[in-house]
């Protein structure tokens, strides 16, 4: 399969590094350009995208507005952010970016943000978020804002007062609460512990034992153990996956 993409960058130069480090990913083909936001909305009124690369600071209508705008389209083609500047990485994720890359942009950055559209745009489905809840999960590391999809998180756990999130890519610490995060993610989030939660998308498999219950998830080795007090509520929900 092909996916059209569109580049959106005032800068010319920018514009042929991203199409040359395109010729390296077949699955994906440059079909147009635009200067700025207003020229990429018009584009795409006329014509259909499945991947648009895009600037954020542009003359005119710059890259987060263009984003908002884009995903009030029928049907929206998946934006990836290509910018110099690091200060936006929350806005852009607020208007539903699949990735964030820093110029210059790096060809194993490129490759990960396409596979990851890819994945929105194939046969992957989406962890469900409310409309209150976030898409990813901000944690502050040694290297700067980490911002983790919340798609790719298996479980959050707590140990005396930090919290961890374990997800595709490691575990990193966060400043939320697990209750914070209950109360956000409500349904998505299943308690197995009281020092334990655990994505509903995530469960594979539960065995039980003379030592008690541990729990499988999808894409993780390490059994986690279930308490007494929530195996009952948790065998209930496992019925009606």
């Amino acid at each position: 399969m092909s996916y059209r993409v569109l580049l959106v960058d005032d800068e010319p130069l920018a514009r042929e590094r991203l199409k040359r480090l395109l010729l390296e990913h077949s699955d994906f083909q440059c079909v147009s350009e635009a200067a700025n936001g207003l020229a990429a909305l018009s584009w795409l009124s006329q014509f259909q995208a499945d991947v648009v690369l895009m600037d954020i600071q542009m003359p005119g209508m710059d890259g987060l507005a263009a984003a908002a705008e884009i995903a009030q389209l029928a049907n929206p083609p998946v934006v990836i952010f290509c910018t110099a500047y690091d200060e936006h990485a929350l806005d852009a994720f607020r208007v539903n970016a699949a990735d964030y890359l820093l110029k210059p942009i790096r060809k194993e950055d490129l490759s990960r943000a396409l596979k990851r559209a890819a994945e929105r745009l194939g046969s992957a489905i989406p962890m469900p978020i409310s409309s209150a809840a976030r898409t990813h999960i901000s944690a502050k590391t040694h290297a700067g804002l980490q911002l983790i999809p919340v798609s790719t998180i298996f479980y959050f756990s707590a140990d005396q007062k930090y919290v961890s999130v374990v997800h595709s890519q490691g575990e990193t610490l966060i400043d939320d609460s697990l209750r914070q995060l209950e109360d956000e993610f409500g349904e998505q989030l299943i308690r197995i512990h009281r020092s334990t939660l655990v994505t509903r998308q995530s469960i594979e498999r539960l065995e039980t034992n003379d030592h008690g219950a541990v729990l499988y998830l999808r894409g993780l080795e390490q059994g986690l153990p279930v308490s007494r007090r929530h195996l009952p509520s948790l065998r209930k929900i496992m019925k009606q996956l």
